[in-house]
């Protein structure tokens, strides 16, 4: 499925050790066809016309040795040694030389083979020994010439045309050692690149899987090319055995995609998830050519976190407003709660009005939670997340939060895996829990007369992330206060603040993390808290 980006790039070079073999093919092919014409007699002017017998018994040698060497080549799985390549050119050479002195010398032709081999050498031999093996060829064509016009036919012909190939000889040699040395140098720069796109490729894999905005790539076909692990969360997609996905496997998403085609200039869609990360994703579409047959690259984002930062900047500026507005009220507040105890203090007081002294001092006291509450939030210090052990973190939660209180409570622990590890400041994850769990026990015990809780950690099996469960015997929570729990000073109390959870909201999101309200099949109430896992948040 992310074959687009992430198939490891060919590294391309020069491959002497595939030339060598071709090579060796080559040679074996030119012995074998030499023996045939010469069996045949399709060139009886030209082919051993001057001493049959050594033409026709060196090309069979030359042919067993050049098959043996070509067995051997392609059984090889390395490049062999310097000298072994020398050794197999120096065969050709003496063979060729041989055949071309059995058939009438150099005006025969047969002694341009040697090119071909002084070009192979060139190649595959290195600096020197290139130029030496250039240089042997040289002296055995100028060799055979003098032989044959000192002791034959005294012919000038002959030695003309074994100093013009000697010449060529040196030519094509140096040539070819250049071409391999520009060769060389351009492997080695293409693999230089080979290696530094790889290393690209690694990155952008690792950032691709890392980053929480989601990535998808479909074809023309409807075929998903690409889904990183956020997306797969976001829209609750799991890729197929098979490999690659199709959007029929997201309906919701097929269909958003159907209607941008017919009007690509359309508003961003939201989708509605109802079993993935988010119960809202925002996608955005970007053809990555232009043309009908081009992918489509699609950016998932969580539509909720999306509203909640527009909402944080509101808060923001409205919690510095309710700061100061809370310290204007603090005065009179003040005012009032001293004239009341001043008022409880004198003996001319009626005893019927000492219930509205009582009551004055309590909302007092509420207001001045309040108070507290909201300067809390405008003080609110940044998250500063790491990875906490939970299943030992919790143990020893739960141990501190029984000896702050005085009084026996019902707390049960437990953890459904070993090691699970999330990333949370552990301050605030105090905070949080110690919130939930003081509710939790509230509510059951005015439900049951029995303070109970349960915690419960575990790590999503179809998210890969922690998540911590607050659960309570409470009379739960209706469906039209459900909509407005996490609201700032939402709260079904008289005497409550309504900002416990809605502090406990964002103090999680500040830590990467989400929680919701979630009823368990027995009725019971649960606080559901999914933390960011401990080696992907960003």
């Amino acid at each position: 499925m992310d074959n687009l980006l992430l198939n490891p790039l060919p590294a391309p070079g020069h491959n002497p050790y595939q030339l060598l073999r071709a090579y060796s093919y080559y040679h074996t092919l030119l012995g074998s066809l030499l023996i045939l014409l010469f069996q045949n007699k399709v060139a009886p002017n030209v082919l051993g016309v001057e001493d049959p017998a050594l033409f026709f018994y060196t090309a069979c040698a030359y042919t067993v040795l050049n098959f043996a060497s070509m067995v051997y080549l392609w059984r090889a799985r390395d490049m062999p040694s310097p000298a072994f390549i020398f050794g197999i050119l120096l065969i050709d050479l003496i063979a060729i030389n041989l055949m071309m002195h059995a058939s009438g010398g150099v005006t025969n032709g047969l002694g341009y083979l040697t090119l071909i081999t002084v070009a192979a050498g060139g190649i595959l031999l290195t600096g020197e020994l290139a130029l030496s093996f250039a240089a042997l060829a040289c002296i055995a064509v100028i060799s055979e010439s003098l032989y044959r016009f000192f002791y034959d036919t005294l012919n000038h012909d002959s030695l003309f045309s074994a100093a013009s190939l000697g010449v060529l000889i040196f030519i094509i040699a140096i040539v070819f050692q250049h071409l391999t040395r520009k060769l060389v140098a351009s492997a080695e720069e293409a693999k230089s690149q080979a290696i530094q796109a790889a290393h690209i490729q690694k990155l952008a894999r690792l950032i691709l899987e890392r980053m929480r905005t989601g990535i998808l790539v479909f074809n023309r076909h409807n075929e998903i090319e690409l889904c990183n692990q956020s997306a797969m969360n976001l829209l609750s997609f799991r890729q197929p055995a098979s490999g690659k996905g199709d959007l029929k496997d997201i309906p919701a998403l097929e269909e958003k995609v159907k209607l941008w085609q017919q009007s690509p200039k359309a508003h961003s869609p939201v989708l509605k998830i109802n079993s993935g990360l988010s119960d809202e994703v925002k996608i955005n579409f970007a053809a990555l050519e232009p043309g009908d047959e081009a992918e489509t690259l699609v950016f998932v984002e969580d539509n909720r976190s999306i509203t909640q930062q527009a909402q944080q900047l509101k808060l923001a500026s409205l919690g510095r407003l309710t700061a100061s507005i809370a310290h204007e009220i603090r005065n009179p507040l003040g005012a009032i709660s001293h004239a009341s105890q001043l008022l409880g203090e004198s003996e001319a007081l009626p005893a019927g009005d000492q219930r509205l002294l009582e009551i004055i001092d309590a909302q007092c006291k509420r207001v001045n939670q309040i108070i507290e509450n909201v300067l809390q939030l405008s003080r609110r210090r940044t998250a500063q997340p790491r990875q906490v052990m939970l299943n030992s973190w919790l143990k020893d939660f739960v141990a501190d939060y029984r000896r702050s209180k005085n009084e026996p409570l019902d707390i049960v622990l437990h953890c459904l895996a070993p090691g699970i590890t999330g990333q949370f400041d552990p301050g605030q994850l105090q905070q949080v829990l110690t919130n939930l769990c003081d509710n939790g026990l509230r509510y059951s015990l005015s439900a049951t007369g029995k303070p109970h809780i349960m915690l419960v950690a575990g790590v999503d099996s179809k998210l890969q992330r922690p998540f911590i469960n607050v659960v309570d015997d409470g009379p739960g929570i209706s469906e039209e206060n459900e909509k407005h729990l996490f609201e700032p000073f939402f709260t079904t109390e008289n005497a409550g603040s309504g900002l416990g959870l809605y502090l406990s909201k964002e103090l999680c999101e500040a830590n990467q993390a989400f929680i919701q309200f979630r009823r368990t099949p027995d009725g019971s109430s649960c606080f559901h808290i999914q933390l960011a896992h401990a080696e992907r948040a960003l």
